[in-house]
């Protein structure tokens, strides 16, 4: 065991265990995407800690327990074609990959896209589609998607969003405010979502068509 997988298995047993993330799958690609690979060198040697990190335009890569939290909470099963919005590193897809059969992502800076592509190509993921675009619109050629996951913060998730979503399919999201949200799990019945608050975060802003205009 190299010394990079034996601090995903401290970020597993210290951050993730202890705050109730319980699915196995989860914690198996927790334990298995090297995190440190989707973010600048200098940063290699804090890529385990508890905290969300800076990986330039503005932008951050989720803190860990973020991360698998967000994930659980669209049960996948393994089957999924999943839509990503805000790609940003690209560590949240290769988590999704791990777990969902297709997993289409969609980042608007084409900086952090062309890297996010090239690390998770680096890194052998074939079931990943990362695209360059206002990802507040989604992603209509590939709907529906049984899973989406938002990681940037909007007032609400977008109607274009939950149009793009099957019946019974899953989306999770930071909801709020600017600087203060809470992720939200919302089911698909008869066209709407029923929503469950979860836990408090704040995460970047989803700018764009649908969310904040900068």
């Amino acid at each position: 065991m190299d010394d990079f997988s034996r601090l995903r298995e401290i970020m597993v047993a210290s951050q993730l265990i202890p705050r109730g993330i319980k699915d196995n799958r989860v914690l198996e690609a927790m334990r298995k995407v090297p995190r440190h690979l989707f973010m600048p060198l200098p940063l290699w040697g804090v890529a385990y800690e508890d905290n969300a990190l800076p990986i330039g335009e503005g932008q951050t890569i989720s803190q860990p327990y973020m991360v698998a939290v967000m994930t659980e909470l669209l049960e996948l099963a393994g089957d999924e074609r999943v839509l990503e919005i805000g790609t940003g590193s690209g560590y949240q897809a290769a988590v999704l990959a791990e777990l969902a059969r297709e997993v289409y992502t969609v980042e608007r800076i084409g900086s952090l896209a062309d890297n996010a592509r090239e690390c998770l190509a680096g890194l052998g993921y074939t079931n990943v589609v990362v695209l360059t675009g206002d990802g507040s619109r989604g992603y209509e050629e590939k709907a529906p998607f049984d899973r989406i996951i938002i990681t940037a913060a909007a007032p609400q998730v977008p109607e274009i969003i939950i149009g793009q979503l099957k019946e019974g399919g899953i989306v999770v999201a930071p909801v709020g405010e600017r600087f203060s949200q809470i992720v939200v799990k919302g089911r698909k019945a008869r066209g709407v979502l029923v929503e469950e608050f979860q836990v408090p975060c704040v995460f970047v802003p989803l700018v764009g068509e649908y969310g904040w205009k900068s």
